[in-house]
Parts: structure tokens; C-alpha cells; sequence
């Protein structure tokens, strides 16, 4: 029997037809004049490859995130006081960079019965970040952190000064299957929906990610938004289609002795995208994710001037990695800028300035409070993960906004216009290579 795969993540979904029904996704994007096909090609044969490698090296493998800020909106109570809800700090050789998954001493209201109290163990044993780093790291992230810069933000940046900010080495703790779920999970999920998607409140729609649509007319419903709104809906939709995507990819299939195996789950991905499962909901989150990727393939290609600097290091103290890792950013770069088929985010707050100024504002304001929901997320790997994908996203965003800036960029001094910060560039690269990845 043909193993089952997930090719490209979701470019085609190749399953065993005698058993699976098979489905793939073909055709133009709405809001843009790209085809599916078209960023298949581009993305498997010149961005994977190099982005994959870029991933891999110091500069961009450890993010520093705090995990213990605490939920702004609602009492934090997704956390499971349980059996390996905690992440446990390293030995006196190690760094501790782990933080606690909560504090309380009595189970949560989750885990009233068995079944219960073992899915929230499994769910803080499989959510623990692993805090394992070097010595040698610890010194290097001293210095890093003199390189750091920032302006206006689309998220709500952790202060890295805090004592609870710590570096995580993302090769140790990869998005995949953690057993988040239940009222938690979904409370996250209703309020980045219901409460900062652009949408009136007579309008229902399943928040459910299994659920299907309840026909037609939310969608007749989001084509009469104007563009800026119905692109604000889908990247949240392709974000959350990312999220399921490496869940279902990367999923615990066993454990046995200890060893847990992990694979692909095509009952879950079926369920979860399969148009038939879905009544047709499936491949529109799908298109989504595909959304998603151009608007952060088109970020890359507009702050390559950004980079192009002399001035501006991929500093790691390694000198000849760190001239490694800049040269293969700029392959990037230029990979990027060759795609024919770019989002046109001029298309974007292109009406009377009063108006644009607002609505432009009122986007920002809407996907800051998103990643402020963020820090609710009551599982650590799920919201480390999370965390970077929105600021991913928010990078992304604003760098397609800092068009002008980016091109008054002085040559050989720091810019008081227009600055990332090691942290927004770590996490726009590392979103952008999750959106589509191999098996």
C-alpha cells in the first residue's frame, strides 16, 4: 500500500484511493491574480530548499518569547496543575528557559474525571517546551541583544528585558501535535473571531474548525466586505489553517516504551479539510494558507533594501556564519523578488486618505489585540508557536505598510524610519517557512 503523504503541506493531498477520497487544490486565489499551481512550483523547487537551510542556523533557530505573561482578557485557567504540566528548569549546566505551565496546586475544572485528567496530562506533557540550551548559548545571547531595534509594531512585542523573557532553541520544540483542546483552546479561537475579525454581529458562523459552514452566505456575506477587511478574515483563516495543518502533520501516532512515533495523521487531516467531511469548508481554509504565504512572500521580496545594507549584521559572533546566513537571506531575497505573481498591497487603503488612515489604523489596532490573545493560549508550545506565527504575520504587515520608509533607508547608518528587530526577523522568517513545509 502507497504511504500517505502531505505534499507541500497542502498543494496536494496524495492519499491511498482505494481507502481515502483524493482531492488536491488547483485555481486562481480570490483578491489576487495568482494561481495554486503556479506558488506549488515556486515554493518547492526555489524557496523550501533555502529557507529549510536558513532555519537551521543559529540566528534564526532561537527566539526569545515570555512565556508567563499573563492572559489580559480572562482568568487563566486552561493551564493543567497536573503530571508534566510543568516545564522544569534546567540542570545547574543548562539554562533555564522553560517556565512553568501553571502555578496552581488543585487540577483544573478540565480534569473532573478520568478521561478528562488523562487527556490534560497528555496535553501538558506533549505542550512542555523543552528548555534545553548551552552555557555557550547563554553567553552569545548577551551580546546578540545589543543589536536589537524596533518602531511601530502590528503585535504586542514582549519586553525582552524581562526576567521572564528566555530564549528557545525551535529545533528542540517544533509545531506539532500537543493535545490542546477543549473550552480553552476554543475560547482563544472565539475571540480572535468574533471580537476583532471585521464583521457585523448579526452575522453567525461555526468558530468550530471542524464545523462545517452553514451555507453560502457568510461567504456571499465576506465578498461584500471591501478588500482590506475580506484579507484581514483570511489571514487569520490561513494562519489557523497552518496551525491544524502541522498538526495533523506532525501528529503522535504511538507511544510505546516511552518512544513515541510521530507521521502524518490522514484521519485528522480528513476531518479536518477534506471538502467532502467539511461540506466544501476545507479547501477555503486551505486557499487561506496559500493567501497567507504571498502576503509574507511578498514582505520578503519588499525588505530585501532593508538587508541589502552593509550595515545591517545577521550577528550570531560567528563571523563566517553570520556572512553565511546574510548571503543566503539575500539568495532569498532575490528568489522573492522573481515570482511574477505578487500580492499588490497597493491596493490596499487606496481611498481618501482621512478614511484609509483610519481603516489602516483600525487593522493595526485589530491584529495587535490578536497577538495579545496570544499570551492566553493555556498550553506553552502552543503559544510559543502561536506567538511567533502572529509575529511573524505582524512583521510581515508591517513592512508591506513602511514602503516609503524602506526606500529612504540610509546606506551606512541605523534608520530611524524603519527597523526590525532580531525578534520580528526570526519570526517572520520562521512563520513564513511554516506555511508550507515537506514530509
Amino acid at each position: 500500500m502507497r504511504e500517505c503523504l502531505l505534499w507541500n503541506c497542502i498543494s496536494l493531498v496524495c492519499f491511498d484511493c482505494r481507502i481515502f477520497s483524493c482531492f488536491s487544490l488547483t485555481g486562481v486565489l480570490d483578491d489576487c491574480l495568482c494561481d495554486i499551481e503556479s506558488i506549488d512550483d515556486f515554493n518547492t523547487f526555489k524557496i523550501f530548499p533555502k529557507i529549510q537551510k536558513l532555519q537551521e542556523r543559529d540566528y534564526f533557530r532561537y527566539y526569545k518569547v515570555n512565556l508567563k505573561r499573563p492572559c489580559p482578557f480572562w482568568a487563566d485557567d486552561g493551564h493543567c496543575s497536573i503530571k508534566d504540566c510543568h516545564v522544569e528548569p534546567c540542570p545547574e549546566s543548562k539554562i533555564p528557559v522553560g517556565i512553568k505551565a501553571g502555578s496552581s496546586n488543585k487540577y483544573s475544572k478540565a480534569a473532573n474525571n478520568s478521561k478528562e485528567l488523562e487527556d490534560c496530562e497528555q496535553a501538558n506533557k506533549l505542550g512542555a517546551v523543552n528548555s534545553t540550551l548551552s552555557n555557550q548559548s547563554k553567553e552569545a545571547f548577551i551580546d546578540w541583544a545589543r543589536y536589537d531595534d524596533s518602531q511601530d509594531h502590528f503585535c504586542e512585542l514582549d519586553d525582552e528585558r524581562s526576567p521572564d523573557a528566555q530564549y528557545v532553541d525551535l529545533l528542540l520544540n517544533p509545531e506539532r501535535y500537543t493535545g490542546y483542546k477543549g473550552p480553552s483552546a476554543w475560547r482563544v479561537w472565539n475571540s480572535i473571531y468574533e471580537e476583532n475579525c471585521f464583521k457585523p454581529r448579526s452575522v453567525y458562523r461555526p468558530l468550530n474548525p471542524l464545523a462545517p459552514s452553514r451555507g453560502e452566505s457568510f461567504y456571499t456575506w465576506l465578498e461584500g466586505l471591501c478588500l482590506e477587511k475580506r484579507v484581514f478574515y483570511k489571514l487569520i483563516s490561513g494562519l489557523h489553517a497552518s496551525i491544524n495543518l502541522h498538526l495533523c502533520a506532525n501528529y503522535l501516532l504511538e507511544e510505546t516504551w516511552g518512544k513515541p512515533r510521530w507521521g502524518p495523521n490522514v484521519k485528522e487531516f480528513t476531518r479536518r479539510f477534506d471538502p467532502i467531511e467539511t461540506k466544501g469548508e476545507g479547501p477555503r481554509r486551505l486557499k487561506n494558507l496559500y493567501f497567507l504565504y504571498l502576503i509574507e512572500l511578498r514582505a520578503l521580496s519588499k525588505v530585501a533594501p532593508y538587508f541589502e545594507r552593509s550595515v545591517v549584521d545577521l550577528y550570531t559572533g560567528n563571523g563566517h556564519e553570520d556572512a553565511e546566513s546574510k548571503a543566503l537571506l539575500l539568495e532569498i531575497f532575490r528568489d522573492t523578488k522573481s515570482f511574477h505573481m505578487h500580492f499588490d498591497e497597493k491596493s490596499m487603503f487606496a481611498g481618501d486618505k482621512k478614511g484609509a488612515k483610519s481603516l489602516k489604523e483600525e487593522f493595526r489596532l485589530h491584529f495587535k489585540n490578536i497577538s495579545r490573545i496570544m499570551d492566553c493560549v493555556g498550553c506553552d508550545k502552543c503559544r510559543l508557536w502561536g506567538k511567533l506565527q502572529t509575529q511573524g504575520l505582524g512583521t510581515a504587515l508591517k513592512i508591506l505598510f513602511s514602503e516609503k520608509e524602506i526606500q529612504n533607508l540610509p546606506e551606512n547608518s541605523p534608520s530611524k524610519g524603519f527597523q526590525l528587530t532580531r525578534q520580528e526577523i526570526v519570526a517572520l522568517v520562521n512563520a513564513f517557512g511554516s506555511c508550507f513545509f515537506l514530509i
